[in-house]
């Protein structure tokens, strides 16, 4: 009897025991926030079995990491890393889920290592490890992806698994990108990354740091334009997404036995695995970069690299020659090459290269809508456009791609090539001389014409001025000339001279709510500027002149003489104006995001703004800069270069504005004096402020001040500091020569900085606020600075280093004394 209860004791502790893993393992991919806890050599894993959720050491280092591998197979693999930066020395680490909904990573001291966040507050959460390798957290009965708290899928490391996305969401700024381990012991963020640059048509883009090595050009509808090999199969399907919320490239294996990975390693090298189960081993199934031709731009502008012509890759476009023939023989292709015959606007043809990768897309502008003969009329139509190309290859050809830069990064490809358009001289064409001569004299008739039509016009004007005299003689004002009524975006009635579509009165008072003050953005000296939005749909800002400003009438006419016909993606967008009446109004295309100076100087809105983002602002800022003094029609010194004058789109592109103040240049022109200085205090070069003397240094100068700015988050005009009473000039300038640079660095950007990047911005902030205009670099010097590797050269002391005294004095002074506000905007400085 004793023996039967000892045996019905063992059956009952077993059944517990049975029960009791019965319940864990239906628990094995959760973790709750009441009483679960993953310690060191615990692990829970994903219902199939595929992915194991755990703390694990890489090879030859004692460090301890909590990860996620394959779980299935003899060789465990790591394809997520959490406290990648942060490392535990010993075992004593814990994974815990808070009752907020945020996974937290504890050591010895119960200290946090690592921290998740949450999208929202949480009322019964969990975290669960799916079979797809995703880490999530999410409600308790809630399985809608659209409602996880947080998923490890937003937050990449080197690793790209099946349904992970690759890009950015231009609603959130969640930026999807991998980056490389530092080496195969360490999972710290390495040298190399892999994200989407989404200044023109977005395009993935490989780094070495800050340097771009690789690109495999732009998504043609079936595959990437440079990436061949890389296209859907057997094994998996792309998906390539692009609308006003967000850009993403991802794939899904077709065969979910399969085990595939695309992994950019620790040497730069983005391929794609594939586990063998024969060999218990992963094999590279296939690598993005093929060969030499893929290295970035190799042969520069205009030049085409050909892997089957090696050693000598690089050849020139037809229609264009090696800049330096020497140096191009040589096999030393970083000069590029030119055209042979210039570019004669109204006689250009496009030259067809059929079987190639497109080239650098990020400057570029894009349509889906138009087909190929629009999108030529459209790059035939403006003088600055290079190439052009159909944006979608499917189904005969769609879409629509300019360019407007010089061409980079072109190569011959064997299949799966594109077709692009290249505009070139029209002898490039080989085009006859009788042709050609038939164009000239074309040319000559309209010559013709046009000086007899502008003959017609002076007379005209010549009446209309004695009329005037006449008007005025007899007492009586003449009214303004008003504009031909338009009811859409879609001018077409243009004023003579300005090219500009004229808005009448009521389109623009209809669109934004008669002037509503719910529709009123801001205000300035000038006046007030509007939201609108017209009948088609277009969003639009209105400014509307103030009545009583002559300042303003001033600023209206010389935005439109020097803003009408510029055209950069870095550059506010004029689509027309208003002059009817006693009402006067420039049209601009809509700036979602405000202005720069409305996130990096306040304390709630520079959180949103990372570093990334930051220095894709300073680039930015910087080939809007370079266009306006170099590439442009008339070379155009800005002079109000300012943090409220960087408006931001919906993507967070900087675009430059308020040109009321810009002045133009001759070709030859280096310098030019006045006796009314125009800017902004904190943002004015010092030969400027004090002698009136102006240049492109001067912007250079006002670019310096505003990188230091972006960097810092702080203003140069007023900043304060308790060891001095410099500016943040002289600030930065101290702790440069002090070997703390990066002392300067906004608290916001700390975590997401990339330490190589900020030191070489503040650098080249410095080189551009020198006192000495001679020793400022230009712009396309600055340009050349942000995006390389190479050494740069000592500053020199900025200007206005020396000490101010912070309580201004009420008494009058002949000295400008440069310590208004930045917010203030001044049109001459005179001696009181």
């Amino acid at each position: 009897m004793e023996g039967f209860a000892i045996l019905l004791l063992l059956l009952l502790l077993l059944c517990s025991f049975v029960i009791s893993n019965l319940t864990v393992s239906i628990a094995v991919d959760t973790l709750n926030a009441t009483n679960q806890s993953i310690r060191d050599g615990e692990m829970i894993v994903s219902l199939g079995g595929r992915f194991e959720l755990g703390f694990f050491s890489p090879p030859s280092s004692t460090n301890r990491f909590v990860g996620i591998w394959y779980g299935n197979i003899s060789v465990p693999t790591v394809v997520w890393v959490a406290n990648r930066e942060a490392p535990l020395q010993d075992l004593s680490g814990v994974l815990k889920l808070t009752n907020q909904g945020i996974l937290v990573l504890l050591n010895h001291n119960g200290s946090t290592v690592w921290s998740s966040n949450s999208s929202r507050p949480a009322r019964r959460p969990v975290a669960q490890l799916l079979d797809s390798g995703n880490l999530i957290v999410k409600e308790e009965n809630d399985n809608n992806p659209e409602n996880f708290l947080w998923q490890s899928f937003d937050y990449p490391c080197d690793t790209l698994l099946s349904g992970m996305k690759l890009g950015r969401n231009f609603i959130t700024g969640l930026d999807r990108y991998l980056s490389s381990w530092k080496s195969l012991d360490d999972p710290s963020h390495g040298n190399f990354t892999y994200r989407y640059d989404i200044g023109g048509f977005p395009e993935s883009v490989l780094r070495d740091g800050s340097v771009v090595i690789f690109r495999p050009g732009p998504w043609n509808g079936l595959r990437f334009s440079g990436a061949p090999g890389l296209k859907q199969n057997h094994l998996f399907t792309f998906e390539f997404v692009l609308n006003e919320k967000e850009v993403y490239f991802s794939y899904k294996l077709r065969n979910s036995s399969i085990l595939s990975m695309m992994v950019l390693n620790s040497e730069g090298s983005w391929q794609r695995m594939k586990w063998i189960e024969e060999t218990r081993s992963w094999e590279v199934y296939f690598r993005v970069q093929m060969d030499n031709c893929d290295n970035y731009a190799l042969c520069s502008s205009y030049g085409s690299c050909n892997a089957n012509k090696a050693p000598q890759y690089c050849s020139c476009l037809k229609g264009f020659v090696p800049k330096f023939p020497e140096k191009w023989n040589n096999k030393l292709w970083s000069n590029g090459c030119v055209r042979k015959t210039p570019l004669n606007c109204s006689s250009d043809g496009f030259l067809k290269h059929s079987g190639v990768k497109l080239p650098d897309s990020r400057q570029s502008w894009f349509n889906y809508s138009m087909n190929l003969e629009e999108c030529k009329n459209l790059c035939k139509k403006d003088c600055s456009c290079t190439a052009y190309a159909n944006l979608d290859i499917r189904n005969g050809g769609s879409g629509c791609l300019l360019w407007f830069v010089d061409l980079v990064d072109i190569r011959e490809l064997t299949e799966n090539g594109q077709e692009i358009y290249i505009r070139v001289a029209a002898s490039e064409l080989g085009m006859k001389p009788v042709i050609l001569k038939l164009q000239q004299g074309k040319n000559e008739r309209r010559r013709i014409a046009f000086i007899c039509m502008f003959s017609i016009a002076v007379l005209i004007l010549g009446l209309a001025l004695v009329f005037y005299l006449w008007r005025m003689s007899c007492g009586k004002k003449p009214g303004l000339l008003t504009a031909v009524p338009e009811s859409s975006s879609n001018v077409k009635n243009q004023k003579e001279g300005l090219e500009l579509p004229l808005f009448d009165f009521a389109t623009i008072a209809c669109a934004t709510g008669n002037f509503s003050t719910a529709n009123k953005l801001g205000e300035g000296g000038f006046g007030s500027v509007y939201k609108g939005i017209l009948k088609d749909g277009q969003e639009i800002a209105v400014k509307r002149l103030s009545r009583s400003s002559s300042q303003g009438l001033h600023e209206f006419k010389n935005e439109v003489l020097h803003i009408a016909k510029l055209k950069h993606r870095n550059l506010v967008k004029l689509l027309g104006c208003c002059i009817q009446g006693d009402e006067k109004m420039l049209i601009y295309e809509f700036m979602s995001n405000k202005s720069l100076d409305f996130f990096i100087f306040d304390q709630s809105q520079s959180i949103s703004l990372d570093w990334p983002m930051r220095y894709h602002i300073i680039n930015g800022i910087a080939r809007g800069l370079l266009y306006l003094h170099q590439d442009s029609r008339q070379r155009i010194i800005h002079r109000d270069l300012k943090a409220g004058n960087v408006l931001l789109d919906h993507e967070m592109n900087p675009k430059i504005s308020d040109f009321g103040m810009a002045r133009s240049f001759e070709e030859k022109e280096t310098t030019a004096n006045t006796k009314n200085v125009v800017g902004t205090y904190g943002y004015m070069a010092p030969e400027y402020a004090i002698d009136g003397l102006y240049s492109i240094k001067s912007d250079v100068f006002s670019f310096g001040v505003l990188v230091l700015e972006i960097v810092s988050g702080k203003r140069n005009r007023g900043f304060c500091h308790p060891d001095h009473q410099l500016n943040l000039l002289g600030h930065a300038w101290r702790l440069f020569t002090a070997g703390e640079p990066m002392e300067l660095i906004s608290s916001p950007i700390r975590e997401t900085c990339n330490p190589s990047e900020v030191l070489r911005s503040i650098h080249v902030g410095l080189l551009c606020v020198q006192q000495s205009s001679e020793d400022r670099p230009n712009m396309s010097n600055v340009v050349l600075m942000l995006g390389s590797h190479g050494p740069l050269p000592q500053p020199k002391q900025p200007g206005f280093f020396t000490e101010r005294d912070l309580v201004e004095s009420s008494s009058s002074s002949t000295s400008h004394k440069l310590l208004s506000s930045n917010d203030c905007t001044i049109s001459q400085l005179e001696a009181r």
